[in-house]
């Protein structure tokens, strides 16, 4: 590292993100002494030559469905797993899928370009995919419910003929047809008309080790076992 790259690192100017990728902080960052993730996440992603989409509560926070400061990024990618980036004020989680979205990635425009991220359902499937590892599901109760609110026909239609991980989508549907959006009925009929082709089980609506699902009284086969409590 030169002497003048180091410098610029020792004053916050620069952050070396990973080897050979640098983030430069502009004036209007320098306080926060970061880059929010839409502005450089295509252009690592293109340096490393693989698909990503940022995701979970990053991607929530886009649709409006993000009730707390989120002070950490996340992005989905496919394996070899990245290490985790925790350098000063940034903090990027990295989560890896095998099934890579067919459908559902959405490209947004950001002062330095493009971007890409995940649509409200693809957002909303992922978080409950993903609970244990974020947390939970009351932690994110709140912030499924503003998603859902969101979620169009086409995009759940979407879902739908592309998503393999039917327990996730049974869970899904349990919030769905709890849930007051507008498009309610019309996504509660695709949902139906999806599992009465498919075959499925009894699946626990938080997931755990220790406990296997029990008697279910509604048609999406999922045994509530946790008592839903918004975190906020």
């Amino acid at each position: 590292m030169t002497n003048e790259l180091s410098y610029a690192v020792a004053k916050g100017d620069i952050i070396p993100l990973r080897k050979g990728f640098y983030l430069i902080i502009p004036p209007r960052y320098s306080k926060q002494a970061k880059l929010p993730v839409e502005l450089y996440s295509d252009k690592l992603f293109k340096s490393l030559d693989r698909p990503y989409y940022i995701a979970l509560y990053s991607a929530a926070k886009f649709h409006g469905a993000s009730h707390q400061q989120i002070q950490r990024d996340y992005i989905i990618t496919i394996k070899p797993t990245l290490l985790d980036i925790e350098k000063g004020t940034i903090d990027l989680r990295f989560f890896t899928t095998t099934t890579w979205p067919e459908k559902n990635i959405i490209d947004k425009k950001a002062d330095a370009g493009i971007f890409k991220i995940s649509d409200p359902v693809l957002t909303a499937v992922d978080l409950i995919h993903y609970q244990n590892k974020l947390g939970g599901l009351n932690r994110m109760l709140s912030v499924l419910e503003e998603l859902i609110e969101s979620v169009s026909f086409q995009n759940l239609s979407d879902l739908l003929s592309w998503y393999p991980h039917k327990s996730t989508l049974q869970r899904l549907a349990y919030f769905i047809d709890g849930s007051e959006t507008d498009e309610r009925d019309e996504l509660v009929q695709l949902l139906v008309e999806y599992f009465e082709s498919v075959k499925y089980y009894p699946v626990l609506l938080s997931p755990t080790s220790k406990e296997k699902a029990g008697a279910v009284d509604n048609f999406w086969k999922v045994d509530v076992n946790v008592k839903l409590e918004s975190d906020i």
